[in-house]
């Protein structure tokens, strides 16, 4: 069986740091795409209650959907007090999901007591998160402890909360066939993918050229649990670009 994802399409907020919510939103909707996920270093930051009312109502006018709160903080470097604020602000957007970062350092560097130290930190944010009817899910980046997909897997059952689940997204210099063994490997657990095409290493090419990878993995996608598709960091920054990797990203899913 498998779940259509065109409407779960959508942009990150932090791919256009330098527009304001409201410009975001408008070319977002513009280029097709149904969701956001704003960030909180911009565009929705928390204890702004204003802001954060009219990026709500940014966001409903357009026609889209928040459906995460991208955070910053960092599990086991942040504490707890900060977490319930942004917990908040994800309430106040509308949203249900928060994504957080397993904390600053990679896997292969971590002690037992670092280990101990974010688990622990992600658990009390993810019962934190419940409270509010919310749920966690974790960036998939290097410098953190969920840097690969065995070690996310390892880390969402060390933390054991049914709310957390893991983000995913090509690991930067790693060629098709890992990354792909990677996304199959952690698939159930995943609720969205940030969507970008850098090749080789961070240099940004239109989502097309790296279709060897993105067609197999929206085929994955297709086949679990339904999934965010958030486009993220299109070449230069340049929001001119958004509607041909829309565009591309819907032909896939066709």
């Amino acid at each position: 069986m498998t779940t259509d994802l065109r409407d779960r399409i959508g942009l990150c907020s932090v791919t256009f740091r330098a527009l304001p919510a409201r410009r975001v939103a408008h070319e977002a909707a513009a280029a097709g795409l149904r969701v956001v996920e704003w960030g909180a270093d911009v565009h929705a930051p928390p204890r702004s209650a204003d802001v954060l009312r009219q990026v709500r109502a940014q966001t409903a006018a357009s026609g889209l959907t928040t459906c995460s709160y991208g955070s910053y903080w960092r599990a086991g470097v942040d504490h707890a007090e900060a977490f319930e604020v942004l917990a908040e602000a994800a309430a106040a957007l509308g949203t249900t999901r928060i994504r957080v970062w397993a904390g600053a350092e990679g896997s292969a560097d971590a002690s037992g007591a670092l280990r101990s130290r974010v688990t622990g930190a992600l658990r009390e944010a993810a019962t934190i998160a419940a409270a509010h009817g919310l749920s966690v899910a974790l960036e998939f980046h290097s410098g953190t402890l969920a840097d690969t997909a065995w070690e996310a897997l390892r880390l969402l059952d060390d933390v054991g909360h049914d709310t957390l689940s893991t983000y995913w997204q090509p690991p930067v210099g790693e060629p098709d066939d890992r990354a792909l063994d990677g996304l199959r490997l952690m698939l159930d657990r995943v609720s969205a993918i940030h969507v970008f095409s850098w090749w080789p290493g961070q240099t940004r090419l239109p989502l097309h050229d790296r279709d060897r990878l993105w067609r197999p993995a929206l085929e994955l996608a297709a086949r679990a649990a339904p999934v965010d598709l958030l486009l993220e960091f299109v070449p230069g920054d340049d929001p001119a670009v958004l509607p041909r990797e829309s565009a591309t990203l819907l032909r896939w899913l066709a």
